[in-house]
């Protein structure tokens, strides 16, 4: 339970009553009280006399009441005074603060309860009687964004998120790692994959432009029940690691859009490295030159055409046709050919992802 919570409501009340309140935690500290300086002190005794006494004890001029949470007791509130208004104040502190304490708890229990769920934390049996506990709404349609923040920062990327997406009854904002933050968000169904991307985008924007924090966004694809929000969460991590390897240039990559990257990302890589020996000829791929690379890829951006290749390289016709001739020689493959360049454009991609994989001594 946080200390500002109660100190906050202390602070508010203590206009309204003409004497000392506070709130003691389970060490016998005070950790709460309308006369800040004796905030820290020690009450000794005070839980041990509350224990065997009924649910108030009178004693050095104050009047204390447990706040309990079934059979426990987490926190004393006092009350400067050892009389009958004492005695009604310090009940009334303590169904207030009981109160209070119950609807932060919930709170934090529904975002504790998601994160348990996106870490497989939770028997899948489990879920739907904690959520009937917690009032969950199951069926709701959600989107698992993973924010991953690069480079220190001067407020807490928690917090940064908190800010932004302060309705906690509609969006879970968990954090996962120093630097991973989950966001968890309600969204309208059917919401099409370029919609999600502006949440994203504007999510980016305003932590560089506001906070000067630079992130990358996974998405993931939407999900109608709560139990996939783990598998959603899986989404939101493959797509920041697929794009890492391919897609450099981007902060923001979606799941749905990782085409066959995702699923070289799931070859092994005995298996990626027995592909590329069965397609190139020995050293024949690493053969080819930075400018014929370079030629590859804008043939490949220009969907195998050759005259507009030829333009937005600004060279001849006839040279890249040489070109493209040199590199079947080289490798075997003509990328004038569908099927052929299909083969070449999985095999560089497979040659990236080996190359981003760590060796291993």
């Amino acid at each position: 339970m946080s200390n500002r919570l109660f100190q906050g409501v202390i602070h508010q009340m203590k206009d309204a009553v003409d004497r000392v309140i506070g709130v003691i935690d389970d060490n016998g500290v005070i950790i709460s009280c309308s006369e800040l300086v004796k905030i820290g002190e020690i009450r000794q005794g005070v839980r041990e006399e509350l224990a065997y006494a009924s649910d108030i004890v009178v004693s050095g001029g104050y009047t204390y009441r447990s706040i309990s949470a079934g059979n426990k007791t987490e926190y004393i509130v006092f009350v400067e005074g050892e009389d009958k208004m004492a005695e009604r104040m310090s009940k009334l502190l303590s169904i207030s603060l009981g109160n209070i304490k119950n609807l932060y708890d919930e709170k934090y229990d529904k975002g504790s309860f998601i994160k348990n769920i996106i870490l497989d934390n939770i028997l899948p049996s489990d879920i739907y009687i904690k959520s009937k506990e917690l009032h969950f709404n199951t069926d709701e349609t959600r989107i698992v964004f993973l924010i991953k923040f690069f480079g220190k920062t001067d407020m807490m990327p928690f917090e940064m998120l908190q800010n932004m997406f302060p309705d906690k009854s509609r969006d879970y904002v968990i954090s996962v790692g120093e630097h991973d933050i989950v966001l968890v968000k309600d969204v309208k169904p059917g919401m099409e994959t370029r919609d999600v991307e502006k949440i994203a985008t504007n999510i980016a924007d305003t932590l560089s432009s506001e906070f000067y924090t630079r992130v990358s966004i996974g998405i993931s694809t939407s999900v109608d029940n709560i139990k996939d929000l783990a598998r959603a969460y899986k989404e939101a991590q493959v797509a920041l690691e697929v794009g890492k390897v391919f897609e450099t240039e981007k902060n923001i990559i979606s799941y749905e859009n990782l085409g066959i990257g995702r699923l070289i990302y799931q070859l092994p890589t005995t298996l990626c490295e027995m592909f590329l020996q069965e397609v190139f000829k020995k050293g024949s791929l690493e053969s080819l030159d930075r400018e014929t690379l370079m030629t590859i890829q804008c043939f490949f951006e220009n969907n195998l055409n050759v005259s507009e290749t030829s333009r937005k390289l600004f060279v001849h016709r006839n040279t890249l046709v040489y070109r493209l001739e040199k590199i079947r020689k080289i490798t075997g493959l003509d990328l004038r050919e569908f099927e052929h360049a299909i083969t070449f454009k999985v095999a560089l991609m497979v040659k990236k992802y080996l190359n981003s994989k760590p060796i291993k001594f």
